[in-house]
């Protein structure tokens, strides 16, 4: 089954985003802020991160810069979640780590195939 972290601090997003992807038969974990997050993927080591840019005093971008410096967690693929559709903001999620990028409100259908893409081509 593939595991999958959301770093959420919306509780709504987090737990609408979890339980559609538990009906799809993903297994999901929650973390609620960048420091969580970075601790839950070294613990879990899970087969992908979804990652919001916009979590307060540690964003997504730092944390997934941290992610990407340490040798457990820098394969894990992210994809960045934002509410802000700016190319500015897709550019900055893949500078400085992101394999992908996917804006809010979620399209499920188009962010499962972005997640099933990931985790192929980190497996191949």
């Amino acid at each position: 089954m593939t595991t999958v972290l959301i770093v959420e601090d919306n509780e709504i997003n987090r737990d609408m985003l979890r339980r559609r992807l538990e009906r799809r038969g993903y297994e999901v974990t929650c973390a609620v802020d960048g420091p969580e997050g970075i601790a839950m993927a070294k613990e879990q080591i899970p087969d992908i991160i979804l990652m919001d840019v916009a979590l307060g005093e540690m964003d997504g971008w730092e944390a997934t810069t941290i992610l990407r410096a340490d040798e457990m967690t820098r394969s894990i693929p992210i994809i960045a979640l934002t509410a802000h559709a700016l190319e500015s903001d897709r550019l900055k999620s893949i500078e400085v780590g992101c394999a992908d990028f996917e804006t809010k409100p979620i399209a499920l259908d188009i962010l499962i195939e972005k997640i099933e893409k990931h985790i192929i081509k980190q497996n191949i």
